[in-house]
C-alpha cells in the first residue's frame, strides 16, 4: 500500500469520530443544561440511541454481506449512500425545537437516526481494512494511520465543539464573589448566559453542528477519490459467501473473537463513561468549569501523538503486551477524584490520553488477526468480514449505551438539577464514582479477560504463511 492510499483511507474515518466525539463529550450536558430535560429522560435518549446503533450493526452486516460487487467496490457504495442522511440527522440532533413537551421525542428520534446511520458508515468502512491488502504489515500500518486520524478527528470534534459552545456553560453568574466567599453564594444560582449576549444557546450549537457537517463532506470526498477497494483476495471462484446467520453462529463460537470482544466491550464502556461524564465532572464536582474544554483538548492531543508510539510498541513487544498501557489511567483518575487540583487535572488528562490511544488502536489492530484465524479454519467461505466487524461494534455500542444510560439514571436518582451552579453532595459523589471507581473496575476486568486471548505473535506469523499458501 502506498502512503497516499493509507492516508486517504485514514482521513475517511475521521468525520465519524469528529461527530461522535462532540456527541460523547457534550450531548449529555447539552440535554441536561441547555435542552433542560430531566436526567432520566436524558438517560433514555443516550441509551436508546446507542442501542439503536448497536441493533443496526448486525442488520448492516447482513445486508452488506449480501451486496454485489460494483465498479466502485462492494463496501464503498454503502459509505457514500449514508453520508448525506448522517449529516442531516447530526445537525437536527443539536437543534433546540421551540416546543417543550415533545423535546424528548425529538432528541430521541434524531439521536437514534444518527447512531444508526453512523453504523451504516462504520461497518463497511472498518471492514474495508481487509480489502486494502493481503499483507498483515500493510493492514496493521493502515490501521495505525486510521487510528491516528480518528484520534485527531476526536480531537478536532471535541476542540471545535468545546471552543464554540464553551460560552454556553461558563457563566459569570457562577463565579464566586470574592467578598462573599461562601457556599451560599454558589447555591441555586441559575447557570445561564448574560441576557445581553446576542448569541443564544441554540445558535451556538447550530454553528458547531454546521462546522462539523462540513468536515464530514471533506472526509468522504478524500476517501472516495484516494482508496481503491479490492475483491476478496483469498476466495476461490468456487467459494460461496457464508450465510449471515450461519456466519454469526460461527463467529460466536470462535474462541479468539469471543475473548477479544468480551475484553474490549468492558474497556470501551469504561472509556465511554469517562467521555460522557468528564465535562459534567469538571463543571460540577472538580471546580474546573473554566478549564474543561482545555482539559478535553489535552486528553485528545495526548492520544493523537501517542498512537504512533503504540504502533511501534506493539510491533516490537506484541499486541497483548501493549494492552498494559490501557491501565495507566486508573491511578491518576483516582487521584483526580480524591485531590481535585488544576495542575493534577492536566497531568491526568495527559496520561488518560495515552491510555485512550491504546484502547482505540488495539482492538482494531487485533480484529484482522482474528478474521485471518477464522479464514484459516474455514477456508472455503467468503464474505464473513462484515459479520465480524458488525458484531464487534454491536457489542461495544450496546455495552456503552447501557453504561451511559445507567450513569444518567444515577444522576437522576441522586437529584441532579439542571441550571444550578452547585449540585448536591450525592450528585458530586456519583460523578466521582463514574470518573474514578467504575471505569477502573471495568478496565481491570477487561484486561483480565484479555490474558486468555490465544493469538500470539508466533501464531500470527504461522497464520500468515498458511494463508499465503492458500492464496
Amino acid at each position: 500500500l502506498s502512503m497516499c492510499s493509507k492516508l486517504c483511507y485514514a482521513i475517511g474515518g475521521a468525520p465519524n469520530q469528529v461527530a461522535g466525539s462532540a456527541a460523547s463529550f457534550f450531548l449529555q450536558i447539552y440535554l441536561l443544561d441547555i435542552a433542560h430535560i430531566t436526567p432520566f429522560h436524558a438517560s433514555l435518549v443516550l441509551f436508546i440511541g446507542k442501542a439503536s446503533g448497536a441493533i443496526t450493526d448486525p442488520v448492516a452486516g447482513f445486508f452488506i454481506s449480501k451486496s454485489r460487487w460494483t465498479k466502485i467496490g462492494r463496501l464503498m457504495p454503502w459509505v457514500l449512500a449514508c453520508t448525506p442522511f448522517t449529516i442531516v440527522s447530526y445537525f437536527l440532533m443539536w437543534y433546540l425545537p421551540p416546543f417543550v413537551s415533545g423535546r424528548v421525542a425529538w432528541y430521541l428520534t434524531f439521536h437514534c437516526l444518527f447512531q444508526a446511520l453512523t453504523t451504516l458508515f462504520q461497518v463497511p468502512y472498518s471492514a474495508l481494512t481487509m480489502f486494502l491488502s493481503t499483507d498483515q504489515k500493510d493492514r496493521d500500518s493502515a490501521t495505525a494511520y486510521r487510528m491516528t486520524m480518528e484520534v485527531l478527528g476526536t480531537l478536532i470534534g471535541a476542540a471545535l465543539q468545546g471552543q464554540i459552545v464553551a460560552s454556553a456553560h461558563v457563566s459569570p453568574h457562577c463565579t464566586v464573589n470574592p467578598s462573599v466567599n461562601t457556599t451560599d453564594s454558589w447555591h441555586d444560582t441559575p447557570s445561564i448566559p448574560d441576557p445581553s449576549d446576542p448569541l443564544s444557546h441554540q445558535v451556538i450549537y447550530m454553528i458547531a453542528a454546521g462546522v462539523i457537517a462540513g468536515v464530514y463532506l471533506l472526509g468522504i470526498v478524500v476517501l472516495f477519490l484516494g482508496v481503491k477497494e479490492r475483491d476478496d483476495p483469498y476466495a476461490l471462484n468456487s467459494d460461496r459467501a457464508i450465510p449471515f446467520c450461519k456466519g454469526l453462529a460461527l463467529t460466536m463460537k470462535h474462541g479468539p473473537y469471543v475473548k477479544l470482544t468480551a475484553s474490549f466491550l468492558l474497556i470501551s464502556t469504561a472509556v465511554q463513561l469517562e467521555q460522557g461524564n468528564f465535562v459534567l465532572f469538571c463543571t460540577h464536582a472538580a471546580g474546573l468549569r473554566n478549564h474543561f474544554q482545555y482539559l478535553v483538548v489535552t486528553i485528545l492531543v495526548s492520544a493523537a501523538v501517542s498512537v504512533p508510539f503504540w504502533q511501534k510498541f506493539l510491533q516490537r513487544f506484541g499486541k497483548k503486551c501493549a494492552a498494559c498501557g490501557i491501565s495507566w489511567m486508573i491511578p491518576f483518575a483516582v487521584m483526580l477524584v480524591t485531590i481535585p487540583n488544576l495542575i493534577l487535572a492536566y497531568f491526568v488528562a495527559f496520561i488518560s490520553g495515552l491510555s485512550i490511544a491504546a484502547s482505540l488502536l488495539l482492538p482494531w489492530s487485533m480484529l484482522p488477526d482474528v478474521v485471518d484465524n477464522f479464514r484459516l479454519q474455514n477456508p472455503h467461505g467468503k464474505g464473513h468480514e462484515t459479520i465480524f466487524y458488525s458484531s464487534y461494534v454491536f457489542f461495544t455500542k450496546m455495552s456503552a449505551g447501557i453504561g451511559l444510560g445507567i450513569s444518567a439514571a444515577g444522576l437522576e436518582f441522586t437529584g441532579y438539577k439542571p441550571g444550578i451552579c452547585r449540585q448536591s453532595d450525592d450528585v458530586i459523589l456519583t460523578l466521582k464514582l463514574l470518573i474514578g471507581a467504575v471505569p477502573a473496575i471495568l478496565i481491570l476486568l477487561g484486561l483480565f479477560i484479555l490474558l486468555f486471548y490465544p493469538i500470539t505473535e508466533e501464531s500470527r506469523k504461522e497464520t500468515k504463511l498458511a494463508l499465503e499458501e492458500l492464496r
